[in-house]
């Protein structure tokens, strides 16, 4: 039999309130607690929690706190990902961000989703993986709704709300977000 955390990797219905699950993201929610109660002058200790948080990543990322994740171990980073102040990241499924990467602040990343039935959801929730490519600028305040996919150097406009996946390359923004306009040199 599965576990509720298998089940809640695969994208499948688990139970939230499962033990495991709960210690597990009041691990990640009392790290990043510490890291947001963190000063600028503190950087070794800041490195030091941000390799503990995060499942990859977190010998090289910069991060301006307050931060807020789910579990933290579920955030895949490539090299020197940049997040700025008042990020949320609900890593329920994994969200895997390449090299080099930056968000503007209060850049809210959602796995998590519920169903639409309301009986099943009072008791489960599931999630959609999150892929965000290498040299991508998600501006201040934009929404990256579960399961999508942002290709390598592209440009999400400040406010947007990202419901489906965006290819390599381009310009896109609004709500919902759309390509405005390939990026060329």
């Amino acid at each position: 039999m599965r576990t509720e955390r298998e089940k809640m990797l695969a994208g499948e219905l688990y139970d939230p309130m499962d033990p495991e699950l709960v210690r597990d993201r009041d691990r990640a929610r009392d790290l990043c607690q510490d890291l947001n109660a963190t000063r600028e002058a503190h950087v070794e200790e800041r490195r030091d929690l941000l390799r503990r948080l995060f499942g990859k990543g977190g010998d090289t990322v910069w991060m301006q706190p307050p931060f807020y994740c789910d579990y933290g171990s579920n955030i895949l980073l490539g090299e020197r990902v940049f997040f700025n102040f008042n990020c949320v990241v609900l890593d329920v499924c994994r969200v895997t961000i390449g090299d080099y990467t930056l968000f503007g602040p209060a850049v809210q990343v959602y796995t998590a989703t519920h169903p639409m039935n309301a009986e099943l959801r009072r008791k489960q929730e599931f999630a959609k993986p999150i892929e965000i490519g290498s040299d991508v600028w998600v501006g201040g305040g934009a929404i990256i709704c579960p399961g999508v996919r942002i290709g390598s150097r592209s440009v999400i406009g400040a406010g947007s709300v990202v419901t489906r996946d965006v290819p390599d390359g381009v310009f896109a923004a609004g709500n919902p977000c759309r390509v405005v306009r390939e990026i060329t040199e």
